[in-house]
């Protein structure tokens, strides 16, 4: 934690350093160009707050080109306020054009700040950036190639009911010796005949011992 707090403590104070020696050095120049008093005060603070604006323009991704140009433009006139005060211009005699760049300064900035902070890129105003509606669903009653359940109803095969069995006609002599049969069995075993066991003893189809049982 320490070292990380140094870190950031060497950061911040080179970060304050440099910021104080370039402003000192575009306080010079404008100085030098005739812009004395609280103006040559305000002229590297205008470079550093569009500086600044640029930055956070390419920082947040949306139209990297004009956060790229005015930081080009700051990042110049910051540069060059630092080399020319480093004896590659005589500040007593400053040329005319620097004369004219200083006083033509607040404009550029002025253009340029308003710009980073007015301007919004298409899609970033909260609403998309396409402007066509969603499709929406057509209402049944106006589709033409619909199809009519009711159609698809009477198209379909009807279904037949399955025809019952005929009945099969059991004799009475045959009912009464199954009763006995049946009789015989439940003495013997203590439970009713089934089916099968009075097929087998009477000798009879499966239907008509299932007609037969049904009677006993």
């Amino acid at each position: 934690m320490r070292a990380h707090l140094a870190r950031v403590d060497a950061v911040l104070v080179q970060a304050v350093i440099a910021a104080a020696l370039s402003f000192a050095h575009l306080h010079d120049i404008a100085s030098a160009a005739g812009q004395d008093g609280w103006k040559a005060w305000a002229y590297p603070a205008s470079v550093d707050l569009l500086l600044v604006a640029a930055w956070r323009r390419l920082r947040s991704g949306e139209a990297k080109a004009a956060g790229w140009c005015w930081f080009v433009i700051a990042l110049a006139a910051s540069l060059g306020a630092n080399v020319a005060t480093a004896g590659m211009l005589d500040i007593d005699q400053v040329p005319a054009w620097l004369r004219i760049l200083v006083a033509g300064w607040p404009a550029v900035a002025f253009l340029g700040g308003t710009l980073l902070a007015h301007s919004t890129p298409p899609g970033t105003d909260g609403h998309p950036e396409t402007t066509e509606e969603p499709e929406r669903p057509q209402p049944i009653g106006d589709q033409e190639d619909a199809p009519d359940p009711t159609e698809a109803l009477r198209a379909a095969p009807a279904i037949e009911p399955k025809p019952a069995p005929p009945a099969v006609s059991v004799p009475a002599a045959l009912v009464e010796h199954a009763r006995k049969v049946a009789a015989e069995h439940h003495n013997r075993t203590g439970t009713a005949i089934d089916i099968p066991t009075l097929r087998a003893s009477l000798g009879v189809p499966l239907p008509m011992a299932d007609a037969v049982a049904a009677q006993l």
